[in-house]
């Protein structure tokens, strides 16, 4: 018999896993699945689409395929689904690009993105708005 803090806790993380959030949920459409995230709010900016053509091509010589896909998830979130998600705010393309330099884990569950230390921020935040760029593309 387990002890009785040990159900209280138990009972406490699936309470608060059960909490509503105050941000909006989306289901992203995927092939086979249905995967809910949360969006974050806000208004796209105008972007240079030159940086974003940059982008495309940087994205195509990395090794972001490797984990991503354009429209379903593989062993990382689509990159649809990632566009669908943030807005295209400078803040959101400095903190997207920090991240592809150091890598992360946690935000889109388990998988864990590995750190790209050699892409410079200015080519990561290139990449970055390509991907958040490809919003419009789907759905």
């Amino acid at each position: 018999m387990k002890p009785r803090w040990i159900l209280a806790l138990l009972s406490f993380c699936f309470l608060l896993e059960s909490c509503d959030s105050k941000e909006e949920v989306q289901q992203s459409p995927g092939r086979n699945s249905v995967k809910e995230f949360n969006v974050v709010p806000g208004e796209d900016e105008k972007i240079d689409s030159a940086l974003v053509k940059k982008g495309q091509v940087l994205v195509a010589y990395s090794d972001c395929y490797q984990c991503h896909k354009e429209e379903d998830k593989a062993k990382g979130p689509s990159f649809s689904d990632i566009a669908r998600r943030y807005p295209m705010q400078e803040a959101y393309i400095d903190m997207l690009a920090r991240k592809v330099i150091s890598g992360g884990f946690g935000v889109w569950g388990y998988p864990v993105m590995s750190a790209h230390p050699r892409v410079s921020i200015d080519d990561a935040k290139a990449m970055v708005m390509y991907v958040l760029s490809l919003e419009g593309k789907s759905s």
